[in-house]
């Protein structure tokens, strides 16, 4: 079988998948996104081996072609009075939370034995969440709460926190490890993050201008996904942050689009299948055999991370003076971590080959814990914090 017919069979039956991962959630009650990553997992080479090996190449594009579409309407939800109605709260929220969760990874993880470079690198990857996971998990619940608005503009600015965090780590890393060129991982932090930003801006403004007045009133789908593609392919091209170039994307084009109400609104009618697929491939990667490695590294991570994220975000809600429901139950929605993390992880082992053993297995058990058993918290800290169904005295 030639790989264009394993393509085309391997994508078909994938998004049939998906439709047995609806009818499982509704039977379970268990989230969607946890039904394709265990039916992934399941598929994958640990149990099953059935998805073709080809997945490997496939993987990366559906990887960036996801993230872009969630990045964009992540942006797209911080319009003005977005803004300033949560602006400051997802703000301060979100840079606390991840510094909070990255300080605690390393201090401890450092305090007791593990190398420090090592410590680093985790705490940089630790602050990292799942933004397609999460954003799934909210749109399967109808029309956001004031809650999952913050929650999404949390995620949004979390893996943004995320690389600046990582980089600083592993220009730090470097210094430690003895490599002279740290100066090095210090500009490319500077390329990734700035440069993606740049990107994103440098595509939103003639988009912005033209989008919708190619034909009246909203946005074509050929417009919508051709920005999508355009934005993943140079963002990939470039070596930038195609998340962070996407949300500075959407942020733009929603502030300054003027002549219809949502900026590609399109994008949403076409996402679910890119993410049946990328959720699906995401659990086939993950080698289960991997479990039984980083021992009491694992577990250390595992517990500061959701300590990190659970202080964090009340913390942040705290000083942000964000609402009591906001405050108890944020830091339960965001415990998700996906594929920001495993990314970070790829590239940690690839700039510090000698650290890849200790840092690998570690992210790729976590991985595995949060998108699975993460993505249940974030169902459950939804139904407790949405004012529809919670009393408000049951939160003072």
């Amino acid at each position: 079988m030639d790989e264009s017919t394993t393509l085309l069979i391997t994508i078909g039956s994938l998004l049939l998948v998906g439709l047995l991962a609806d009818f499982l959630g509704r039977e379970t009650r268990l989230p969607r996104v946890t039904m394709l990553l265990l039916l992934g997992v399941a598929a994958g080479p640990s149990v099953f081996d059935i998805v073709p090996d080809q997945r490997d190449e496939w993987f990366p594009v559906l990887t960036n072609v996801a993230l872009v579409m969630i990045g964009f309407l992540l942006g797209g939800q911080f319009t003005g009075p977005e803004l300033r109605a949560h602006g400051r709260a997802v703000f301060t929220i979100a840079l606390v939370e991840s510094a909070v969760t990255a300080s605690l990874v390393v201090t401890v993880l450092a305090l007791f034995g593990v190398d420090l470079a090592v410590a680093l690198l985790l705490g940089g990857i630790a602050a990292a969440t799942a933004p397609a996971a999460t954003a799934a998990v909210v749109q399967a619940r109808g029309a956001p709460s004031p809650f999952a608005r913050t929650l999404l503009g949390v995620v949004a600015l979390d893996d943004v926190w995320g690389l600046v965090f990582f980089s600083a780590a592993a220009a730090a890393a470097a210094v430690i490890a003895g490599d002279g060129g740290s100066t090095a991982h210090v500009l490319d932090a500077v390329q990734e993050i700035g440069g993606g930003a740049l990107l994103g801006l440098v595509l939103a403004l003639p988009m912005a201008a033209l989008t919708g007045r190619i034909r009246p009133g909203e946005p074509t789908r050929e417009e919508a996904f051709g920005v999508v593609l355009l934005c993943a392919g140079l963002a990939e091209w470039l070596d930038v942050s195609a998340l962070l170039a996407a949300v500075v994307l959407g942020v733009v084009v929603a502030n300054l689009a003027r002549h219809h109400e949502r900026p590609f609104r399109e994008i949403e009618d076409i996402e679910w299948p890119f993410l049946v697929l990328f959720f699906v491939l995401s659990g086939a990667s993950l080698e289960t055999g991997a479990l039984g490695a980083g021992g009491a590294v694992v577990v250390g991570y595992v517990l500061l991370r959701v300590i990190g994220k659970l202080g964090g975000a009340w913390l942040g809600g705290s000083l942000a003076r964000a609402p009591a429901p906001t405050r108890r139950w944020l830091g339960f929605a965001l415990l998700p971590q996906a594929g920001v993390a495993l990314g970070l992880a790829l590239d940690a082992s690839e700039r510090f080959p000698a650290l890849a053993d200790n840092i690998l297995p570690v992210v790729i058990v976590a991985t595995v814990g949060f998108e699975v058993v993460g993505t249940l918290f974030t169902q459950l800290a939804l139904s407790r914090a949405d004012p529809s169904t919670a009393e408000p005295r049951a939160e003072r």
